[in-house]
């Protein structure tokens, strides 16, 4: 079964919407993949999931930790070797459309404001179109569907 795909545009700091909507699908018992640009982004957010509010804290791992299945939450970069554990939801935040997309029941794709963000976005749209992928839009700072 092809995967939902959310877009949530206008996000005015990408890794703060991505650990609320990690941090809420942990609520409801979702697993979730967090694919990161690269290393450093990775970095900045497994940082933040650390230092978050003590009752927000949502357990998390890199993807090639041992615990990876057991964890929740599975933290991972574009361009790395990423054999996700679980297949619920899968967040990117790079500017590429995952090849283990078909992998998992939604993507949430998240959007900030900048150019070639945008562009980027435009053409990850097309391509889950193009596969038939359901599509849903949303303004990430109005909270609104799009």
């Amino acid at each position: 079964m092809a995967p939902r795909v959310q877009f949530y545009h206008n996000t005015p700091d990408r890794l703060a919407l991505a650990h609320e909507l990690a941090a809420g699908a942990h609520a409801r018992g979702r697993k979730v993949a967090l694919r990161c640009t690269d290393a450093t982004q990775l970095r900045r957010l497994d940082q933040a999931l650390w230092t978050a509010v003590p009752l927000d804290f949502v357990p998390h791992v890199g993807v090639g930790s041992a615990l990876a299945a057991e964890t929740p939450v599975v933290l991972g970069a574009a361009g790395e070797p990423c054999p996700w554990p679980h297949a619920d939801m899968l967040f990117n935040l790079a500017d590429d459309v995952p090849a283990e997309a078909e992998g998992f029941r939604m993507v949430v794709e998240i959007v900030g404001r900048d150019a070639a963000e945008v562009h980027a976005a435009r053409l990850r749209w097309a391509a889950y179109r193009q596969r038939g992928y359901e599509l849903k839009a949303f303004d990430a700072e109005r909270r609104v569907a799009l």
